[in-house]
């Protein structure tokens, strides 16, 4: 009988320390990712920043713009909703990121450029998004920043 308790003692130690296999990120989820990041910058080309925005941030998505509070949800949704967005065209290609082990979370960045329409110039910066895998496997921004002064 205490062989038999001790074969079980044993049995649920090592049991409860047995560690589940992660999630390997594959270079297929990342390029994914990645893939989503550029996609957003052809959709703010094609049909305009506006429909690009809101396409692609999670309803939850936050936006953290100058000289003002973090918008969240609704809120930064309203924002997007309410931009002017006929006088500029505005792209970016990201130069890095990577995903969490679990798959489903990762961030890019890189540099934006806006031209206007009306003047000839163009203003740069860098931008990060952090990115969630939705339910349906899109991929849609939770977070985005940029920083103006490239020249």
């Amino acid at each position: 009988m205490k062989i038999f308790l001790l074969l079980i003692s044993t049995f649920i130690v090592f049991t409860n320390c047995y560690n589940k296999p992660k999630k390997i990120v594959t270079d297929d989820i990342k390029f994914e990712m990645m893939q989503a990041d550029k996609n957003f910058s052809k959709l703010c080309e094609e049909k305009g920043i506006k429909a690009a925005f809101l396409e692609y941030i999670d309803s939850n998505g936050v936006m953290l713009k100058p000289n003002m509070l973090p918008l969240t949800g609704a809120e930064a949704i309203d924002f997007i909703l309410q931009s002017n967005d006929t006088t500029a065209i505005m792209s970016w290609a990201p130069k890095g990121g990577n995903v969490a082990q679990s798959g489903d979370m990762g961030y890019t960045y890189g540099v934006y450029q806006i031209k206007p329409k009306n003047i000839d110039t163009l203003f740069a910066g860098t931008y990060v998004s952090i990115w969630k895998k939705q339910p349906d496997g899109k991929w849609k921004f939770i977070l985005d920043s940029g920083n103006e002064g490239i020249e």
